[in-house]
């Protein structure tokens, strides 16, 4: 999963250097809400909490946002967000899978769909490409924690199904309803993560060049600047020539 793993040092460069930080802490604090709003406002005891959490802490949002997103939920804000995917296709005919969380459907709809309109894209219908992803677990981990054999046994003895280590960091995989109880397993034997998450893990990849590539990112930051959308995922692969180039 190359394109997977290279997609995701990008948003995670890009995240660091991201100027508009308060785009960024207002959909990991919407997250927050639902996910209290939907379980136990405890952490502890509300597992998609703990993951939204952890999500932006990795982030570098302040204790007091993420503890206010928590209080919302309990003021009664946030009971009419309602999560909805999109799927579609993007220059080159890369799939794109959009996740959002909004109170008003034909907004968001109305929105995504001139977004990809615009940027060479075509929206399609719910499913069009969600049979190239498969849902999973991921959890990541600095290189510093250990090697690969170690982080391997490690991610065995948790209940992973698959790592991916190099030397920016290691990828464990696991199936999407184990999240919870192999990142609990992990964080006894190796630390907290840097990032605990559900995602759509690419099962089929498109190679882009340099130009298709520039299209892709136009189109990814387009949607990512929607207060509506909360991800973006893509399943293009690009030569390491090329990501350097961008």
């Amino acid at each position: 999963m190359a394109g997977h793993s290279k997609w995701a040092n990008i948003q995670h460069r890009k995240g660091r250097q991201d100027a508009a930080r308060s785009k960024l802490f207002s959909k990991l604090s919407k997250e927050i809400t639902v996910a209290a709003k939907m379980g136990d406002p405890d952490p502890e005891k509300n597992p998609r909490l703990r993951m939204a959490v952890k999500e932006a802490r990795s982030n570098s949002v302040p204790k007091d946002v993420i503890e206010r997103a928590i209080k919302k939920s309990t003021a009664g804000d946030g009971d009419d967000y309602e999560e909805i995917r999109y799927e579609g296709y993007g220059p080159n005919g890369v799939a794109v899978i959009v996740e959002a969380m909004t109170d008003n459907r034909n907004r968001t709809a109305s929105n995504v769909r001139s977004t990809f309109s615009k940027n060479g894209g075509n929206l399609g219908e719910t499913g069009s490409v969600g049979f190239m992803f498969d849902r999973k677990g991921e959890i990541t981990y600095a290189a510093s924690v250990g090697d690969a054999d170690s982080v391997m046994m490690a991610a065995i003895e948790a209940g992973a199904e698959d790592v991916e280590s190099s030397e920016d960091g290691h990828i464990i995989w696991c199936a999407d309803t184990d999240l919870n109880e192999v990142a609990t397993a992990l964080e006894g034997e190796l630390g907290e993560s840097e990032s605990t998450k559900l995602v759509w893990k690419p099962a089929t990849t498109t190679e882009l060049d340099l130009e298709g590539m520039r299209g892709l990112m136009k189109l990814i930051d387009a949607l990512e600047d929607d207060d509506d959308v909360q991800r973006v995922t893509t399943n293009f692969e690009a030569s390491d020539e090329v990501m350097e180039q961008l």
